[in-house]
């Protein structure tokens, strides 16, 4: 970070604090005009976990039953974000009984008696709106069989960080954060009393973010499908609270909606899940259909792509591609070198992923989990098709990402095909990496082709070079298939093929045209909410470029025995470990 950056980042907090600590100065809400519906989804088992005493956050697990919530040093700046977003409360209030209750209602009063006055790190725009938000969904909840005085605390401290929100949300990073600071401040407006003066400005500037931050295809910046889920939640739960209160959302709010709801559809896999991609999960469980379902948006995405990304799906299987240069600048300190990496799913079974992000595990993982190699598809060994830049700002963002994308869909003879390529290897190989995905009608097989090609003079003499570097061994590489935990894969036919068995009971064959080495090797599922990785398998085949072109073919298919329908229903329990 460049000292500018750094002197503006320290203005910004000094300034954050000095605001909270003026509003605590006020005594504006005595009670709500209106309340939204509470329409935060929690968890059920997380909140059991709560109750017992194991705290969950951000990748971190501290058993301390019987401890109040902020009496636990927070190990990172993520932990602490995320319990003073109060997140959680949705999780206590899914429980719902009244020892969750009360639970909820000790550290809820635990937090106005510390960080009320306008102290600690929850005071920013993002997470006081997300808190704001929280608390106004489960105050029914909370504030059953509670005396006078600490409804008064509650309502007071609710208006506080209401006109904190009113000074300050303008400073909250454009995107996600700035989205939910405006959401929060929507929220109290419509709800608290003395605080209408706040709904025009806020609906209008809400209106002017989703002209700015949406785009024509129904995407966001950073191309994370679960921060475009988060993003499009806001907006329904804005949309639905002004439509309760007689009040119209801005048109560009409703445009916005508009955009995104066939945008996310294309990014919902069979299973109801999200495709993994910079930086995204699969979302909270039954986030997306509730979002969806409450936009009462029905159209979808017409062929082509949707911010960025190409979908083929058939019968019980869908395939999705990242089909775009990996975004840029400021958007890309989240994001993956991932260009032509696809994901498949059968049914409501996972069976091709992509590593995902391992930001919740530290560092090295978050790295590793940004690169190449943990996505299904082909990398130069030692290289990924973008780098990450080196000191200050830059170190966490993608540079030297390809330039050129081409893309088609077209009808194959018996489904559908994509192809697609990117030149992400031209300046340090002179290759381009070219795909082809093919998928059958009734979604039973898919057959794919990668080819590493040269295609212009200079891009020749480029490789030319690098062969003479490396002695005419050739530029090894591999193409990546890396499977689900719960895909129990093994090598068969003298290792010519890898049998794919699901806990559905179906049987998918991989196959290659024997033109590379094919290895079963290890790998890891990275995934928000557990403490560790999970180990799994990939599918890896390996060779070298030798010659101005160089193909690889190869398959993924049902074995000729799999019913064409099967009844999936039992869903395991997520196991938080």
């Amino acid at each position: 970070m460049s000292r500018p950056e750094r002197f503006s980042a320290r203005h910004t907090r000094f300034m954050h604090r000095l605001h909270a600590r003026l509003s605590t100065l006020t005594r504006p809400a005595t009670g709500f005009v209106s309340q939204p519906e509470p329409r935060t989804i929690g968890s059920f088992a997380r909140g059991r976990q709560l109750m017992a005493g194991n705290l969950l956050f951000a990748g971190h697990l501290i058993e301390s039953p019987g401890t109040s919530l902020w009496q636990i040093d927070a190990p990172d700046i993520a932990f602490e974000h995320e319990v003073h977003g109060f997140a959680w409360l949705d999780d206590l209030a899914a429980v719902g009984d009244a020892a969750t209750r009360a639970l909820a209602r000790d550290w809820l009063w635990d937090w106005i008696a510390l960080y009320g006055n306008g102290t600690g790190p929850g005071w920013t725009p993002d997470l006081t709106g997300r808190r704001i938000i929280r608390w106004i969904h489960h105050a029914l909840f909370v504030l059953r069989g509670q005396d006078k005085d600490a409804s008064e605390a509650f309502f007071r401290s609710l208006g506080q960080q209401a006109i904190f929100l009113g000074r300050r949300w303008h400073k909250a990073t454009p995107g996600l954060p700035r989205f939910e600071a405006l959401t929060g401040l929507l929220y109290a407006a419509l709800s608290l009393e003395g605080m209408e003066k706040h709904t025009a400005p806020a609906i209008k500037a809400l209106g002017r973010e989703c002209r700015g931050q949406v785009d024509a295809q129904g995407g966001i910046p950073t191309r994370n499908p679960e921060e475009l889920l988060e993003v499009f939640t806001l907006l329904t739960w804005a949309a639905a609270a002004l439509t309760e209160t007689g009040r119209t959302p801005h048109p560009d709010h409703l445009a916005a909606i508009e955009r995104i709801a066939p945008t996310l559809r294309t990014l919902r896999h069979a299973d109801g899940g999200l495709a993994r991609f910079h930086g995204g999960g699969r979302g909270a469980e039954g986030r997306l259909d509730t979002a969806l379902a409450a936009s009462g948006v029905k159209t979808f995405t017409p062929d082509g792509l949707s911010m960025g990304y190409a979908r083929l799906s058939a019968g019980r299987t869908s395939v999705i591609v990242d089909a775009s240069a990996p975004p840029g600048g400021k958007a890309s300190q989240n994001a993956h070198a991932s260009t032509l990496a696809f994901e498949l799913t059968s049914g409501r079974r996972p069976v091709v992923v992509n590593c995902g992000s391992g930001g919740s595990f530290g560092m090295d993982w978050r790295r590793a989990g940004r690169a190449t190699p943990s996505h299904s598809t082909l990398s130069l060994e030692g290289y990924s098709s973008a780098r990450l830049g080196e000191g200050g700002a830059r170190a966490e963002m993608l540079v030297d990402t390809p330039t050129k994308v081409p893309v088609q869909m077209s009808q194959a003879s018996d489904g559908i095909r994509f192809e697609g390529g990117h030149n992400g290897y031209v300046r340090t190989h002179g290759l381009t990496h070219a795909r082809t995905l093919e998928m059958t009608f009734d979604g039973r097989g898919m057959a794919g082709e990668d080819l590493l090609v040269a295609l212009e003079e200079a891009d020749k003499r480029r490789f030319d070079k690098v062969m003479d570097e490396a002695r005419l061994q050739g530029v090894p590489f591999q193409v990546r298939f890396h499977l689900h935990p719960e895909v129990d894969a093994t090598l068969d036919m003298g290792g010519s093929s890898v049998s794919l068995a699901l806990k559905s009971g179906e049987l998918w064959l991989f196959r290659h045209d024997a033109t590379a080495k094919i290895e079963l090797d290890p790998s890891v599922y990275l995934e928000k909410g557990r403490l560790r990785p999970r180990a799994t398998k990939q599918i890896v085949l390996s060779s070298r470029a030798m010659d101005y072109a160089t193909r690889i073919r190869w398959s993924l298919s049902k074995a000729q025995d799999t019913p064409v329908s099967i009844r999936d229903l039992n869903r395991d329990e997520p196991d938080l470990t």
